[in-house]
């Protein structure tokens, strides 16, 4: 397979620039601020240069670079992009040298470690997008939690520590399922392929092969997981807490990607790995998203939403 490094330099220059900001001091802040925004800028460049690279006529998974960091296991580093993650990178690139050049007015405090926070934050995101290893995904997922709870709970509000709390828990706890969810997947792997793997597209042969009654288990596994996310209901009560806590750069890179990432999870894994377990739960996902929209667009009664704070007025 030939090898394109353009994702891997997308992925790794916030990265890179949250080691080399380590050594800037905390007293120069003009040029914290300069370099978190050029770093970010950078980035950008980059994924608009491998934008001109994709093949929007291809429906496969381009800019491929692949080298296996635990052969033994046969899990490896492996990146690649189709329609669907190349527009979530373009939009994650875009708006996070936007929100760290509207955050000079309002971030005051620990200028240093917020620029720090946020270029983790973005190497996070942009591998939850770019991975094709299912274990590389969840150390991407699970990553990108970290720098966005301390970005709540230092620069938030007055009930920054409550809500930052509550968005970590609520994630975490559906990580943990979809953990047990990509093992069982790997082990299967080995009966159904003969090979134990984490690679997304060998196990989009598995996924549909795993009998029905384990399959239904591993599709919610993986849709909670999402759902949290997305946020679907009843698993939304987290959101309006973390929205209004969270500083403005936060906020907006909670409602621009993240939210963003729990309907790319269902469409990248849940639905082709489990196709029939998709079709079987598909009318009790449409009736919770209904319940979810009317509960925030309209009046609820407070004996019906208010429990589950999903009223606007509770």
């Amino acid at each position: 397979m030939e090898q394109n490094w353009i994702l891997t330099y997308t992925l790794f220059v916030p990265f890179l620039g949250a080691l080399l900001l380590l050594f800037i001091p905390k007293d120069k802040e003009a040029l914290l601020k300069y370099f978190g925004v050029a770093v970010t800028v950078l980035t950008f460049a980059i994924s608009i240069y491998a934008y001109m690279q994709f093949n929007s006529a291809n429906g496969d998974f381009q800019l491929k670079h692949q080298f296996y960091w635990l052969s033994r296991l046969n899990i490896s580093y492996s990146v690649g992009a189709d329609g669907l993650s190349m527009i979530l990178l373009l939009l994650t690139t875009f708006l996070t040298p936007l929100t760290m050049w509207s955050s000079w007015g309002s971030i005051k405090t620990k200028i240093k470690e917020f620029t720090f926070f946020m270029l983790l934050l973005e190497f996070g995101m942009i591998g939850v997008f770019v991975s094709l290893d299912m274990f590389l995904f969840y150390v991407f997922w699970e990553a990108m939690l970290i720098p966005m709870y301390f970005i709540i709970g230092i620069w938030g509000g007055d009930q920054r520590i409550y809500a930052s709390i509550k968005f970590f828990i609520y994630t975490m706890a559906g990580s943990l399922l979809m953990l047990i969810a990509i093992i069982w997947l790997y082990v299967s792997a080995g009966s159904i392929i003969n090979v134990s793997t984490s690679s997304l597209t060998d196990l989009y042969q598995v996924g549909p092969k795993i009998p029905f009654e384990v399959q239904r288990w591993l599709f919610l596994a993986f849709t909670i997981s999402f759902a949290i996310k997305v946020p679907l209901f009843p698993f939304h009560t987290w959101l309006p807490d973390a929205h209004v806590q969270a500083p403005t750069a936060g906020s907006v890179i909670l409602a621009g990607v993240l939210l963003k990432m729990g309907t790319y999870g269902l469409l990248r894994f849940s639905i082709p790995l489990f196709p029939q377990s998709a079709q079987y739960f598909a009318p009790a996902i449409s009736v919770l998203a209904v319940i979810g929209i009317i509960c925030l667009f309209v009046r609820c009664s407070p004996w019906l939403c208010c429990p589950w704070h999903i009223c606007p007025n509770a």
